[in-house]
């Protein structure tokens, strides 16, 4: 629990940042964004019957980007973290995301540039496969994805990018014993290492769909090269942000992936497991502080 008051109190004061982003300099850019949304439904002698719920989602997405002269590093952090609470059942989350990449460019022409990136993904707490809250499917850094690629980077604007690597590693980390044992996220048994190389694509966009609405898209795929290169990963995230007013918005994010080395578990009665597209939906509605 003590994890789960700390990722609290960083949605809760990191809107200071908006201090820090005032003293940014011309070739600095820096900002963000968060959200604490909660949710409450409380029943007493209600004859349609239900349980007393709430619920808490708080996100948080930061950038800082540099540009000067054929120079540019553009870097972003989002964080989300969720919880439920239902009638008697014990507390479960709901949502639970670190997200951090940086892209280094030089500019090669005027809408391409010379790119390298780095990015990583983990979450803060351990999961479960509820409603079985004894079996531990995944914690912090189990399982976590470090990226690394070179390539070119295509961008017409400051709404689109195109980015493409022919030379890509990915790293999937299982720091937890159990887990490794299990051969869980692709691991070989026993390991907490797994390396990949093949070619990496990220397509990333932002739209305005009309005032204070906006829809933001980032489609992420990788093949890798040594191991069924035809089975790629897919990574799609979509956001559409929903501005009531200065302090009021809302938001609706979906997230698809499908990786053909992340096992789910298929049949109950004979614990046969394969691979799956997973799809998760959540919408907020809430404080936001905007920086």
């Amino acid at each position: 629990m003590n994890r789960i008051f700390s990722i609290a109190l960083i949605f809760i004061l990191f809107p200071s940042f908006n201090l820090i982003a005032q003293d940014s300099t011309q070739v600095w850019k820096f900002g963000g964004n968060s959200l604490i949304s909660i949710s409450q439904v409380s029943l007493t002698n209600w004859a349609a019957g239900g349980e007393n719920s709430l619920s808490s989602v708080g996100e948080l997405n930061l950038f800082a980007n540099y540009k000067k002269d054929k120079i540019s590093f553009d870097n972003k952090l989002s964080l989300a973290y969720g919880i439920l609470k239902q009638g008697e059942k014990p507390v479960i989350k709901s949502d639970d995301r670190i997200d951090l990449s940086s892209k280094f460019g030089r500019q090669a022409s005027k809408v391409w540039y010379y790119a390298a990136l780095l990015n990583f993904k983990t979450q803060f707490t351990d999961g479960f496969n509820y409603p079985n809250d004894s079996v531990r499917i995944s914690t912090f850094l189990a399982p976590a994805y470090l990226g690394f690629s070179v390539g070119m980077d295509y961008k017409p604007n400051d709404k689109i990018s195109t980015y493409f690597s022919p030379v890509s590693g990915k790293t999937t980390i299982v720091n937890d014993e159990i887990l490794s044992n299990a051969g869980a996220f692709g691991v070989e048994t026993g390991n907490k290492v797994r390396w990949e190389l093949g070619g990496y694509f990220k397509l990333a966009s932002k739209h305005k769909i009309m005032e204070n609405v906006n829809f933001e898209n980032t489609l992420e795929l990788f093949s890798n090269y040594i191991n069924n290169p035809q089975n790629i990963d897919v990574n799609y995230v979509g956001l559409i942000n929903m501005k009531v007013n200065k302090f009021l918005s809302a938001n609706l994010s979906a997230n698809l992936i499908y990786d053909d080395d992340i096992k789910i578990l298929v049949d109950e009665n004979t614990g046969k497991t394969g691979p799956r597209t997973q799809f998760k939906e959540v919408f907020g509605l809430g404080i936001s502080f905007k920086f």
